[in-house]
């Protein structure tokens, strides 16, 4: 496994060879027992096609493997984790627990027993059996590894990364009687990529550590994806660190400090026997980034820092562990590695633990990689090949790419153009889910990634590690950023009394296609990696987009969600006020009222909203949600309104009223008619504090035309 931030240009150091030493002749036990056996696809490591064999492993090394059972009903699970995402469906909602799942999805007991006894009779000791009852973990001598799984360990040499490992010369084998129960089998080689990389705005070698900081703050990250008008911080909401390395907790407090930011203690979770935190490794960088990116945005969640040993084993492991602890909704990933120099089995392995995440409402967020479209740049395979990386291919998770972002002097989002070495493109291993639409890619294969957000080391973040101040940026840095805001959601649906966000992307995509996809998303239109280039909506570059994470949260929420408390800034709150985007977006709006007709002349520009007209009976509506701060002394809502009707008299045939809230505030007809536009204002400052949905209804009889023309709408506050 990789962290998913770009490499510092190192040395990658040969692994020593004393645990496969060359040139030994003692024999392995080469054939099993004489019962009808099974192949096992796709568990020999494609590296092995790429390396010089150098000898045997000695036939008494002890080797340590992770065999994983198959799932049950998987088409039933199918349909369940469809459903539990699905507004409407009985099932929405309704999460399953860890012992709901194992019941009716996990392997049965009676399979972990089988499996347990051929362990046992080919001399291997089982060391574990995880909770969910996916993996029986066991170790042996290489000659009895070898007898089990009918394989041949042979020492090898990558010479792409001048790396020394051991690994099974083929496919592992196991008697037929075991093929309906075993999925795969892990441990077998020990090819796992171990280095740290980060992204340096210089890409070449680290910052020297500064005394004060210099990247990108909170407050600014914040700002521009409007993080701090979501109303939450965290609060009551456990985030999990998926990490092979480990931190000092002096660092995250010295950020904390610096930025004002306080929470919950970070807490260390032992996988297989792993805690690095007393001596981190080169990978401390990542997950200290991890850590302060996740308290910038939702400072008051509890994060959960989960150490597995950086092996497949350690990987399969602490997945199954996080998914059996059940302390978490949401899961942070900035570690991988490239689909082709990844054991197939192993990646099903993992894959099998998020689907039982996304049964138990857990929300995954991984970095799609910082090779681009070439993801394998600095892996066995090399830069030659179109790749994407794993865990951010598999559909049970959102992949989240990389971009640049620039913010104004307040703090608020400028633009944003994609990084040129965010990860993105299609899967070689993973099926399209039913969830993946809208997107404009042709192909029954995943496409990588969903969404996105800043990236770019050059418009990198300010963190504090190694006893400095550095800026990082990478894929590693967007991934917590939203699982940060996958922490807020869930603070603001727990107050809602609605689920949590859960399997994020079938309700992102769901966003994304609707109406919303505009005031929700910020769709990143500019920049390329190797072979894909951005465009308007979807891209296989930066996904739908970054997030705007207040319309994005009141989207999901259905509109109830509640804005935040405390001081006022002056603003103007409403989007798209004067129409001119030539959508409707942010407003909702019935059937072509969004108009640039030259039939009734728009107040400024060449866009307004046309409601009405008909000369028959008809309703139209315009609508738009909003939060206004609860420390605003005033709110006043602004619209330039041109009422043109046949209507004769002071009788109001035809009507328009402006609500807020369902509550009616002001009311027009066809007896106001006037040549021009006349600027109208409605009082909304009672309304400090809530979440508004400023709507107009415009209502005609059956006869004689009457047009409602409202254009320049506003809602300042301050």
């Amino acid at each position: 496994m990789r962290p998913r931030s770009l490499a510092l240009a190192a040395a990658i150091a040969v692994l020593p060879l004393t645990a496969v030493s060359l040139g030994v002749s003692t024999a392995q036990a080469a054939t099993p027992n004489a019962s009808p056996r099974v192949a096992l696809p796709n568990t020999v490591n494609p590296a092995v096609a790429h390396s010089e064999k150098k000898g045997d492993v000695p036939a008494a090394q002890q080797i340590s493997v992770s065999v994983s059972l198959k799932l049950r009903d998987t088409d039933a699970l199918d349909r369940f984790l469809t459903a539990v995402t699905t507004p409407g469906t009985p099932e929405y909602g309704h999460y399953l627990t860890p012992e709901q799942f194992t019941a009716r999805f996990g392997p049965t007991q009676a399979a972990v027993d089988q499996v347990r006894t051929y362990l046992a009779q080919q001399g291997l000791t089982v060391t574990d059996v995880s909770a969910n009852r996916q993996v029986v973990n066991a170790h042996g001598t290489t000659a009895q590894v070898s007898q089990a799984f009918g394989t041949h360990e042979s020492a090898y040499l990558d010479p792409q990364l001048q790396r020394a490992f051991f690994a099974n010369d083929a496919a592992a084998s196991i008697p037929s009687d075991l093929a309906a129960v075993v999925q795969g089998v892990s441990g077998l080689d020990n090819h796992a990529v171990r280095k740290n990389r980060l992204a340096t705005p210089n890409a070449v070698t680290p910052n020297a550590a500064t005394a004060t900081p210099s990247g990108m703050s909170p407050a600014q990250y914040t700002g521009a994806y409007n993080l701090t008008r979501t109303g939450a911080d965290g609060t009551g909401v456990t985030v999990a660190l998926w990490e092979f390395d480990g931190y000092k907790s002096t660092n995250l407090t010295t950020y904390d400090s610096q930025f004002g930011l306080s929470g919950p203690a970070v807490t260390t979770v032992a996988v297989d026997g792993a805690n690095y935190d007393s001596k981190p490794g080169e990978g401390q960088g990542e997950v200290e980034l991890d850590s302060e990116i996740v308290r910038g945005v939702a400072p008051k969640a509890t994060q959960l820092v989960y150490e597995a040993p950086n092996s497949d084993q350690g990987e399969i492991d602490m997945a199954n562990k996080i998914v059996t602890d059940n302390r978490v909704s949401v899961i942070s990933i900035s570690w991988g590695s490239c689909e082709p120099d990844t054991t197939a089995s192993s990646m099903t392995a993992v894959d099998n633990a998020f689907k039982q995440a996304a049964a138990q409402g857990i929300s995954i967020f991984s970095a799609s990689g910082d090779d681009g479209s070439r993801d394998c740049t600095r892996s066995t395979s090399g830069s030659s090949v179109k790749a994407v990386d794993f865990p951010a291919s598999s559909p049970h998770q959102t992949g989240v790419g990389g971009t640049n972002l620039k913010v104004s002097s307040g703090n608020t989002y400028s633009s944003e153009s994609a990084w040129s070495t965010a990860g993105g493109g299609v899967s070689t291993v993973f099926a399209k889910p039913s969830w993946q639409t809208g997107t404009g890619v042709s192909g029954t294969m995943r496409t990588v990634p969903d969404v996105s957000s800043n990236a770019d080391p050059a418009s990198g973040f300010s963190i504090y590690t190694v006893g400095g101040w550095q800026v990082y940026g990478g894929t590693s840095a967007a991934a917590p950023l939203w699982s940060g805001y996958a922490a807020q959601f869930n603070q603001k649906a727990k107050a809602a009394g609605q689920p949590v966000l859960g399997e994020a992307s079938p309700r992102l995509y769901s966003v994304a296609n609707s109406g919303s996809y505009g005031s929700t998303f910020h769709d990143v239109t500019a920049g390329a990696n190797q072979d894909f280039s951005t465009k308007a909506g979807y891209d296989q570059v930066t996904g739908w987009g970054t997030p705007v994470a207040d319309a994005l949260t009141t989207a999901l929420l259905g509109g109830t969600t509640t804005p935040p408390s405390g001081g006022c800034t002056a603003a103007q709150l409403v989007g798209n006020g004067g129409f001119e985007s030539g959508t409707a977006a942010p407003w909702a709006t019935s059937t072509g009222v969004v108009d640039n007709s030259s039939s009734q002349a728009a107040h400024s520009g060449s866009w307004k909203a046309w409601m009405n007209g008909y000369g028959s009976a008809h309703t139209d509506t315009l609508s738009q949600t909003v939060s206004i701060p609860a420390g605003c002394a005033s709110a006043k809502l602004t619209f330039w309104l041109h009422v043109d009707t046949v209507e004769t008299g002071t009788t109001a045939y035809d009507k328009l009223t402006v609500q807020a809230n369902g509550t009616t505030l002001a009311t027009y007809s066809n007896a106001n008619a006037a040549a021009g536009y006349v600027q109208r204002t409605v009082d909304l400052t009672s309304f400090a504090g809530q979440t508004v949905t400023v709507k107009f209804t415009g209502t005609e009889d059956a006869s004689l035309q009457t047009s409602f023309v409202i254009d320049d709408v506003a809602l300042n506050v301050g």
